[in-house]
This record gives C-alpha cells, structure tokens and sequence, in this order.
C-alpha cells in the first residue's frame, strides 16, 4: 500500500481554516495518521509505504507502522505513487489517498479483496480517485489530480462499485470534512476537529 503525502505546509490547502483553533498543518498530519492507522490495521495489507518529504509527517506514520521512504522523484503526487510502487516489486500494489480520516479497515478489505485486475474506486463525488490497485505484474499507472476516476477508466482500469462510504469519502474542503465527521473521524482527526475556538 502506497501513498504519498505532501509537506505539511503545502498539504491541502482548500482545507486551509478549516477549524480555526488548530494550525493547518496539524489538521493534514491528522488526516494522514488516521488513514495510515486504518490501512496497518486493514488484514488485506502487508505494508503501508509513506512516500513523504517531511519529517515531521515520517515520525508520526512511522509511529503508526509505516515504512518511511524520501520522494525521491519530487515531481508531484502520480510519481511518487509510481515511485513507491516501485519500491514493492513483486507483489500487487495499491495506492491510497492519505486523506481519508473516517476510513475503516474493513470497507478498504472489502474493496482490496475485489479487486482481481487492475481496479479503482472512486471518490463520493465520484470524479475523483481514493483507491488504485495493480496485481502483481500490472503496472500501477496512476493517474491521480482533477477528473481521475474518468482518467484511470479510459487507462482500462476497473472500476470498483461497493458501498464503501468511509474509504470513498477524502477530505479536501470543509464540507468534505463536515461529511466525515457524520461518518465517524479516526482518533486523530477526531481530537483536532474538536477543538473549538
């Protein structure tokens, strides 16, 4: 399991003022704990790989069982997914957004569990892409940003139809995170959304 997270100070910067009482950046690092600790906690997954730039964000998802590695390429989100993945030859990959607080590690089970081929599962908007899976010997060809679920269907990836409402629901605004609240957020997400000013 891949996933890339930003530097803190650049990460999500829609989500920016979210909550007001808390810096920025210890909102990010919170979405990506609480995803990082679903996935170590998911049975269909034998490693989680943060592929991240920042060291404060590598202690905190260390911590949680992830193995760190630099981003080497540091030419944006689709490279560095393909560089993790390239760090785990041999064995199917997938790559995750590091921004999916409310997710459960049985939903993300379900999802890993039917994808047989080259798959993905969308965003609940449905335009976007939380989940890319390759088998082994399948490149992963990410193709994350704007209008990705419609991007990694026209690449021929599958895509996944189950009733995950936890793993398909990533944070990028506001509203975003308001609608992961009514879903359940992870401990860490849970303990800074609820600071109030």
């Amino acid at each position: 399991m891949v996933l890339p997270v930003k530097r803190l100070g650049v990460a999500k910067s829609r989500l920016r003022g979210a909550v007001d009482a808390v810096p920025h950046e210890r909102l990010a690092l919170a979405l990506a704990q609480d995803t990082v600790a679903a996935a170590v906690a998911c049975p269909y997954v034998a490693e989680v790989l943060a592929v991240t730039d920042d060291p404060t964000v590598a202690d905190a998802l260390a911590a949680l069982g992830a193995r760190i590695a630099p981003d080497l390429p540091g030419a944006g989100l689709n490279a560095a997914f393909a560089y993790g993945a390239s760090l785990l030859p041999g064995r199917p990959v997938a790559a995750l957004a590091a921004d999916l607080p409310a997710l459960r590690p049985e939903e993300l089970a379900a999802a890993l569990r039917d994808a047989t081929a080259r798959s993905y599962v969308a965003d609940a908007p449905g335009t976007g892409t939380v989940l890319l899976t390759a088998p082994v010997g399948v490149p992963l060809e990410p193709r994350f940003g704007p209008g990705s679920a419609a991007a990694h269907r026209r690449s021929g990836a599958l895509p996944l139809p189950g009733d995950w409402p936890t793993l398909r629901r990533d944070v990028d605004t506001a509203a975003d995170l308001a609608a992961a609240t009514r879903l359940g957020l992870g401990p860490h997400t849970g303990a800074v959304a609820s600071v109030q000013c």
